[in-house]
């Protein structure tokens, strides 16, 4: 379980090292086939409160919950965007995400064991459910490159030579 919290704990650094040098046009423009960079900023956000922490909560204080989740292009046109400057959509997160990470932290052995389910599908465990959300950070951190560009790793290289 600690890498499944390490992998989920290291989003925020990842997204702000992969944005913090992006002009503010870049962030708005959408690559082919997805959302443009900012769009995918505040689904991250969005998604952590809306949704990630809440099913986690409801696995947590219920028996076997019926879980329901964001549907993106539902999500989207009516997104709340009051507050999409790069530096708020990167604060907000990390803040949102702490907090996921504090329960996440003070898990017992035997809270991962608990269910929950989707709607429709199959009973899944907290476990499960974790390295299923840091699967879907994996995913939208690729998107967030395409959408740039550029790869965490090319980041990191070219300001390790530009100093």
């Amino acid at each position: 379980m600690d890498d499944l919290i390490a992998r989920l704990a290291a989003t925020p650094r990842t997204l702000a090292h992969l944005v913090a040098e992006a002009p503010e046009e870049r962030l708005d423009m959408a690559f082919t086939g997805g959302w443009s960079a900012r769009t995918i900023l505040a689904h991250f956000r969005d998604e952590e409160y809306l949704c990630m922490r809440v099913a986690l909560e409801r696995m947590l204080a219920e028996d076997t919950p019926a879980l329901r989740f964001i549907d993106g292009a539902q999500w989207e046109p009516g997104r709340n965007r009051a507050r999409d400057r790069k530096e708020w959509l990167l604060a907000d997160f990390a803040l949102q995400r702490q907090a996921s990470l504090g329960i996440l932290r003070g898990l017992r052995p035997a809270d991962w064991a608990l269910r929950g389910r989707t709607e429709a599908g199959p009973e899944f465990t907290v476990q499960q459910f974790v390295a299923q959300w840091a699967a879907h950070d994996a995913e939208h951190v690729a998107g967030l490159e395409a959408a740039l560009g550029e790869t965490l790793a090319e980041v990191i290289a070219r300001r390790a030579r530009h100093g």
